[in-house]
């Protein structure tokens, strides 16, 4: 009987020491992300001849 529960606790402690732990740690160096990123638009106004007139007399060009 003796025997038997020394047994059970030397298994029992070899499967503790034998498990996986995991470790979160924070990186050494600070995280660089690098965007190279171009933007071009264009904006394309049709005016009609008319108010393209209107606009040209008030000045508004």
């Amino acid at each position: 009987m003796i025997r038997q529960v020394i047994a059970i606790m030397i298994l029992g402690s070899a499967l503790i020491g034998c498990s996986p732990t995991v470790k979160v740690q924070t990186p050494s160096e600070p995280i660089n992300i690098n965007l190279n990123v171009k933007i071009d638009h264009e904006i394309n106004i049709k005016v009609d001849k008319a108010l393209d007139n209107i606009i040209n007399k008030s000045g508004l060009y």
